[in-house]
């Protein structure tokens, strides 16, 4: 077996750095640009007047990086060469997204809002598999020149972890000649609603509650005539662009479907895993961040004359973060590399349970790394002039959203003892 970086990517990584250093510091360090990143950040992008949603300057500030990215090459390394980007592998994503969180808070790489310069396009591989030609030349296309932003329209106010319940309903019905569907329901926490210009909305339009099947998604257009947003709801870390909102009487054509009519758990599924292992690099990124800097802040702080690491109390903790890093970045590599040399529906049937173990217990780290560096720092640690604040604020949030780590932990469950996967029948 062999553990080693492959020399190409650690080469591309270099041109990386380079390029953060030449283009992507500097535009952070313009005018007050830094004030979305030091002390006053969570203000600084909240826009308070307009019901808490992002502030404009700051989401085009991220939209000017992104397109330096482009221009360079970078933005689009995940994406099919046939988009302009490099087909990008997940092992190499995932070197690349814990590495950049290794990095701390910076306009190369803030999760807030799954802002980075090497972008991840879950949406490019659905549409790849899931989508017809003339929905992939206008979705994909689309979402890379900026002319189309879809929203995942999954979770319900009643129904989160379980889509299958889902009260949201769609009944055929033709208008002026033309077959299509009408949709009525709710849905909740669904993000960057504020700036999309499509809703991708999984809606139950036959079978019974509880069923697998019977959902499917449509391409509703934001904002369409019946579809009616309530709330941006304020949470834990701000800004927020996480919107509940109504259907009422919506209508789509048949055009509007994506994938098959009844199939839309599948391509939901189809959305998270790369999700989800890319998002376990990043918060393993961020806790070796906390783990590193509580090392430094240790060894220079020297309370009643001595270095404060010379105290196990404050070595110990530490110690065991750094070990549980190693072993999970060991994990996540390894997993994204079988993500890599499998097709791509095969993921769900052989490793869905590894993609989960990395995602619950990175976003679980990530939230203890940064306690202990808080603590390890003292009241600067508290302060927000550090950054362990946001990075716990900011991480908390991933073990409820992508799947709760309940749910990921019943998954794994489910694949242990042969409910699911590779073992499903082994014990009767």
């Amino acid at each position: 077996m062999d553990f080693t970086i492959p020399q190409e990517l650690e080469d591309y990584y270099a041109e990386l750095e380079k390029f953060i250093d030449d283009e992507i510091t500097p535009l952070q360090m313009e005018g007050d640009n830094n004030r979305f990143f030091d002390y006053r950040r969570e203000d600084a992008r909240t826009d308070w007047e307009r019901d808490g949603l992002p502030n404009e300057e700051w989401e085009q500030l991220l939209i000017k990086a992104k397109r330096l990215a482009d221009k360079a090459g970078h933005w689009r390394f995940t994406a099919p060469k046939k988009y302009g980007g490099k087909d990008g592998s997940n092992l190499w994503m995932a070197v690349i997204r814990d590495r950049f969180a290794q990095r701390g808070l910076g306009l190369h790489n803030d999760l807030q809002n799954e802002h980075s310069i090497v972008g991840n396009f879950p949406f490019v591989a659905m549409f790849e598999h899931f989508g017809t030609q003339e929905q992939q030349d206008e979705y994909i296309l689309g979402g890379f020149d900026g002319s189309r932003r879809v929203a995942f329209g999954l979770t319900e106010p009643d129904h989160g972890s379980d889509a299958t319940h889902m009260e949201t309903r769609g009944v055929p019905e033709e208008r002026d000649g033309v077959k299509g569907w009408r949709i009525d329901g709710s849905k909740m926490w669904i993000t960057g609603m504020h700036a999309a210009t499509h809703v991708a909305l999984f809606v139950r339009t036959s079978g019974e509650d509880g069923d697998a099947r019977g959902i499917t998604c449509f391409l509703v257009p934001n904002p369409t005539e019946g579809l009616e947003i309530d709330e941006f709801v304020w949470t834990f870390n701000m800004p927020t662009d996480h919107a509940r909102f109504f259907l009422k009487g919506v209508w789509v054509p048949d055009s509007a479907i994506l994938g098959e009519e009844g199939k839309g758990l599948a391509l939901a599924q189809s959305f998270v895993h790369q999700n989800r292992i890319r998002q376990a690099a990043g918060s393993l990124g961020a806790a070796q961040y906390c783990v590193e800097e509580s090392v430094k802040y240790a060894r220079e702080r020297k309370p009643f004359g001595a270095e404060l690491a010379r105290n196990q109390a404050i070595q110990f903790p530490l110690v065991e973060l750094a070990t549980q890093c190693e072993m999970l970045r060991l994990l996540i590599y390894k997993t994204a590399w079988e993500m890599d040399n499998m097709e791509h529906k095969e993921i769900e049937k052989t490793i869905s349970d590894k993609v989960s173990m990395c995602n619950y217990w990175a976003n679980r780290l990530v939230c203890q790394a940064a306690d202990r560096a808080m603590q390890v720092h003292g009241g600067i640690g508290y302060s927000r002039h550090k950054p362990f604040e946001h990075i716990y604020r900011h991480h908390r949030r991933y073990r409820i959203t992508e799947g709760a780590e309940e749910i990921q932990m019943r998954k794994v469950g489910a694949y242990l003892f042969g409910y699911l996967g590779p073992k499903k029948g082994k014990y009767g």
